[in-house]
């Protein structure tokens, strides 16, 4: 699997930066500290030039990077090719036009002791200077500390990189906590080989947003002391994002700060994102509401009321930040959808608006004995059915309703069944097969996520075998097995519309499938870890992926292009969930925060603290007016989504600098917490009628 690069192609500023550097794809996939010996530089059966010429333009090549301080390549080809060493000073003034005048620190020929010098004289600079600077060139600390200590490890400085990795590491953020206890692990060069996340730390650029001021003194600083291996890293492998006006605080920075490739560069953020939500089709609704019997062809049709806001905020005029109707191929609406959307519209007519004074009534589904280890849970759309995913490989599906479940009769009772009854539905259905629940067999590893189709017709599993199943709830077998995850496949979700669905996994690239396709419309790379959870946008043109990089992407499906890269969160990331008007985003990770987000700006407007565990699941009411949030700390949170998203106000100055202030809020917005007596929550499902349904197992 190849390492998948966090900043696809540099901008013009970053040109501002570093004048004389080569392009970024060609330097990154030279640079070979973590790549295993026998990896795509290095060959066995290495040919030396056989011809003058070749040797001249071999070694053209090996001034070309010699001169882009790429020391540690000019090494392996002068190995392969079997050439003499040059002697270091007829490159010596070529690399000072760069301003990192010495020999590039991760080649070898850095003095081990100068680390710690450099490192302590920067530290001691930045400490030393204004506190509106001091914040944001404190940033520098925990990109510049990795980097260092991996390049003494990479030298084989074992001594002096445990030394430095002592002295220094305790300096930094607390939230890099997990990240540098897997760094201690490596302390030999053979521990870093094979080693993704390493591989991609090293090859995609950590992003920091400092202002131009702050930047300029750091410049300063690093030229005046001659500081050229620090100068070196910074060229090498850090985007510095310079914006013009007062620097951020410490607070400003923290709230974006935390994963793996640092912030995202404002440029990623700026693509117009059609948020809005797609334009409902005309359907007629019978005029007898209470009649629980759907009869769409008798009696007389009436269109829906628009002052009864009846699908959580669709209305019949097309929004204007929506995208087009066809902008994506979407499945034509079968009479039966047509038939589920009028018992929605009815059920919306009885739906209890919720709010601060109106909470809704919570509805605990707990799975007790569950010694197969669930996990994953999932309702239908109508709430009547609950399937659940277990470690021992197997999918049960329940009915929540006094209707059983039924298979469909085989071939040869079907075909004695007159088709033209009114109730050839019914008589399809085979009695013999009745009972609560279906176990579905096939997964040959634990299942970790699933989902059922809006229609509730298929159900979809995906699994650490690799793979996604996609389950007939008609006759409860398996009709496909999607296969192009090479390793555990974390999760796993229908479109709003059905048809397509989207997976991620542990090789760290999102999936875009539709139903009748073998093989993935799209598969979206960016991820420097594994993808934790994917989530469809309500209008099915986006999707959000949310990783174990700490970072949530948004993805146009239409053209597969990243649109969103949102940082924050200072763990992985487990649950994501859109507001029922698209407009806006919540996310919850392991630490325990859940994070509120504008769509359309690209930024953080909301940071939701209360909950002490990892949370696993959000799901906002059919209105939009609450935000539920359920733990591994055996609670579900209500939030007043409202609130929040209404006392907000955000302008293109905040947008463009990232400037954001967050209101220390959170216990104004919390509406309550409900414990469980020991049952981490692990799902959660709001009803047509805005009843919140809560699912986990029971863990004495």
């Amino acid at each position: 699997m190849a390492a998948v690069q966090s900043g696809q192609s540099e901008t013009e500023e970053e040109k501002e930066i570093q004048p004389e550097t080569s392009n970024d794809g060609s330097r990154t996939d030279l640079r070979p500290p973590a790549v295993s010996p026998g990896g795509p530089v290095s060959s066995p059966g290495a040919v030396k030039p056989s011809a003058p010429g070749e040797e001249e333009t071999l070694r053209a090549v090996l001034r070309f990077l010699q001169k882009n301080n790429l020391s540690e390549s000019v090494e392996i080809l002068r190995r392969e090719a079997g050439l003499p060493d040059e002697p270091e000073d007829q490159t010596g003034s070529e690399s000072s036009g760069t301003g990192s005048g010495g020999q590039e620190a991760g080649g070898g020929q850095g003095d081990p002791v100068l680390y710690d010098v450099y490192y302590s004289g920067l530290k001691k600079f930045i400490e030393s200077v204004l506190d509106c600077h001091r914040a944001e060139l404190s940033q520098v600390f925990y990109p510049l500390f990795v980097h260092m200590y991996l390049e003494l490890v990479y030298n084989n400085h074992e001594a002096e990189s445990k030394a430095f990795f002592e002295k220094f590491s305790g300096d930094q953020e607390c939230y890099y906590a997990d990240d540098l206890r897997i760094l201690s692990s490596l302390s030999k060069r053979e521990h870093m080989r094979g080693n993704e996340t390493l591989l991609d730390f090293r090859t995609s650029k950590f992003v920091l947003r400092i202002s131009r001021d702050s930047y300029q003194l750091l410049k300063r600083h690093l030229q005046e002391r001659q500081n050229n291996q620090i100068w070196t890293i910074i060229q090498e492998h850090l985007y510095i994002d310079i914006f013009d006006g007062m620097p951020r605080s410490k607070s400003q920075i923290d709230a974006m700060s935390g994963s793996l490739a640092g912030e995202a560069k404002r440029d990623s953020n700026k693509a117009k994102v059609f948020y809005g939500l797609l334009k409902e089709p005309e359907i007629e609704v019978p005029l007898d509401d209470e009649d629980e019997e759907v009869e769409n062809e008798e009696g007389k049709p009436k269109k829906k009321k628009p002052k009864k806001d009846s699908l959580g905020n669709k209305s019949k005029k097309q929004d204007p930040n929506a995208p087009q109707q066809n902008r994506i191929p979407l499945p034509e609406l079968k009479d039966s959808d047509k038939l589920d959307k009028i018992m929605n519209l009815k059920e919306a007519t009885k739906r209890v608006r919720l709010g601060r004074d109106t909470l809704p009534s919570i509805c605990f589904y707990s799975f007790l004995n569950a010694y197969q280890g669930l996990t994953a849970v999932d309702f239908t759309d109508d709430s009547s059915l609950i399937a659940g995913g277990y470690a021992d490989s197997t999918v049960r599906v329940w009915s929540v309703t006094p209707k059983k479940l039924r298979r469909v009769k085989s071939a040869a009772d079907l075909s004695l069944i007159d088709k033209e009854s009114d109730d050839v539905l019914e008589r399809i259905m085979d009695e013999k097969t009745a009972s609560e629940s279906k176990i579905l067999h096939g997964h040959s590893g634990p299942v970790y996520g699933i989902s059922f189709s809006p229609d509730r017709n298929y159900l979809l599993s995906c699994s650490e075998d690799g793979t996604v199943r996609l389950w007939s709830l008609q006759t409860f077998t398996c009709l496909v097995g999607y296969k192009g995850h090479n390793y555990p496949v974390w999760d796993t979700q229908f479109s709003p519309y059905g048809y397509y669905f989207i997976s991620g996994g542990h090789d760290r690239v999102a999936r875009l499938w539709a139903t009748d396709h073998y093989q993935p419309l799209r598969m979206f790379a960016g991820h420097l870890a594994d993808i934790t959870c994917t989530r469809f946008h309500p209008n099915s043109n986006y999707v959000a992926t949310g990783s174990s990089d700490r970072t949530i992407r948004l993805w146009d499906v239409l053209t597969g292009n990243c649109v969103r890269i949102l940082t924050g969160h200072k763990g992985p990331i487990h649950a994501i969930a859109f507001s029922p008007n698209g407009k806006f985003m919540a996310s919850g990770a392991t630490d325990g925060r859940v994070l509120l987000w504008d769509i359309g700006h690209g930024i953080m407007i909301g940071d939701l603290k209360g909950h002490t565990d990892a949370i696993y699941t959000l799901k906002f009411s059919r209105d939009g007016e609450i935000l539920a949030s359920g733990s591994m700390d055996n609670t579900v949170r209500l939030w007043d989504a409202s609130k929040a998203f209404d006392e907000l106000e955000t302008d293109d100055f905040t947008a463009t600098t990232g400037h954001i202030h967050l209101p220390e809020n959170s216990q104004e917005l919390l509406l309550g917490t409900y414990l469980t007596k020991a049952t981490p929550v692990i799902h959660l499902h709001f009803t047509r009628r805005n009843l919140l349904l809560a699912a986990g197992a029971y863990n004495p």
